[in-house]
């Protein structure tokens, strides 16, 4: 069993922390060849493939977050504090306590050490889709709930006076809006990683 750390922005932290999040969606980075090519497996599913010339054999890329079993621990933006000494230690800005002062900095989730994570989360499941694929059902699982915003992809009430879409419209604008419209446009080929929230007592 391995752990790798996955960022996440604050909306899909939340989702995650009320249950609402079970899958992820990663674009497939490769370099491909004329040697490389998204190959049918025995099951009949699809997943990235090579030819290994020099030894004369197949080679199907594993997933690079990892396979059912793993673990992801989650990086979100965070903080550490003290109030009069004997409060909080930790904040996350997906959640902030009440008592965060004004002049409290952030720190990007990228710079977050495992120590600080709060939420693991065990792969339950991997496999490779279009991205346009993805189902109503997926949609929710990837923690759009009914009324995400189509101009944003805020599954909460937010201050875009846009139409209401249903899960899939609105997972389509989540995702622009981390990856850009060309990319959803050019329909690329994805990790679909499915997970389940691990408890982990406290230290």
């Amino acid at each position: 069993m391995k752990e790798r750390g996955m960022i996440f922005n604050g909306e899909m932290t939340r989702a995650i922390l009320n249950g609402r999040k079970t899958m992820t969606r990663r674009p497939i980075k490769w370099r491909q060849t004329r040697f490389t090519e998204m190959g049918e497996r025995e099951d009949g599913s699809k997943w990235p493939w090579s030819e290994d010339c020099e030894n004369c054999s197949d080679y199907w890329h594993p997933c690079p977050y990892g396979k059912p079993g793993d673990r992801i621990w989650v990086r979100e933006t965070w903080a550490r504090y003290n109030i009069d000494q004997e409060s909080h230690d930790m904040a996350y800005r997906a959640t902030p306590p009440a008592d965060w002062p004004e002049e409290g900095k952030w720190r990007p989730s990228i710079h977050m050490p495992r120590w600080a994570s709060r939420i693991l989360l065990e792969i339950t499941d991997v496999r490779v889709q279009r991205l346009n694929d993805i189902s109503e059902a997926d949609a929710r699982r990837e923690g759009i709930t009914d009324g995400g915003c189509l101009n944003c992809g805020n599954p909460e009430p937010c201050c875009c006076d846009e139409p209401r879409p249903d899960a899939t419209d609105a997972f389509a604008g989540l995702w622009q809006s981390i990856y850009g419209e060309e990319s959803w446009k050019a329909n690329p080929w994805v990790w679909v990683i499915e997970f389940r929230r691990v408890e982990v007592d406290p230290a």
